[in-house]
C-alpha cells in the first residue's frame, strides 16, 4: 500500500480511492478512512500542523469561508468549517499519541486510527 499523501490535490484521486476500496475494512470504516483522507489532504493545503487551536483557527475558517464562495452559501462555510475543526482536532491527538506530526500522516497511520475507533 501505498503510504504518500498528496497535499498538492485537493480532492482524493482515483489511485487512493481504489487503495482504500482494496483494504480489508468494513464499508463503514472505508469510508471513515476517504474522509480523513480527504480533511487531511486540506489541512495539509492549508498548511496546518499541531499549532495550538487559536493558530490555526483563522487560516481554517478563512480556507472554509472561500470555499463556500462556490456556493455562495454561508451555512455550507460554518458547517464545513465546524467538521474539519473537529477533524483537524481529532487528527492532532492522534498524531501526537504515535508520535508524528500531522503533516506527517500517511494512509497507513489513518488506517490504524479508523481501526482503533
Amino acid at each position: 500500500m501505498s503510504n504518500h499523501l498528496d497535499p498538492l490535490s485537493d480532492s482524493l484521486n482515483i489511485e487512493t480511492i481504489q487503495e482504500i476500496d482494496n483494504l480489508d475494512l468494513p464499508i463503514m470504516q472505508k469510508h471513515h478512512l476517504r474522509i480523513l483522507v480527504h480533511c487531511l489532504q486540506i489541512l495539509k493545503i492549508i498548511n496546518l500542523d499541531n499549532s495550538l487551536e487559536s493558530q490555526y483557527k483563522k487560516p481554517l475558517r478563512e480556507w472554509c469561508d472561500n470555499q463556500s464562495k462556490k456556493f455562495d452559501d454561508k451555512k455550507f462555510s460554518d458547517l464545513f468549517y465546524e467538521q474539519l475543526e473537529s477533524t483537524s482536532k481529532k487528527l492532532s491527538t492522534f498524531s501526537k499519541k504515535i508520535g508524528k506530526s500531522i503533516e506527517d500522516l500517511e494512509i497507513d497511520d489513518l488506517v490504524l486510527l479508523v481501526k482503533h475507533r
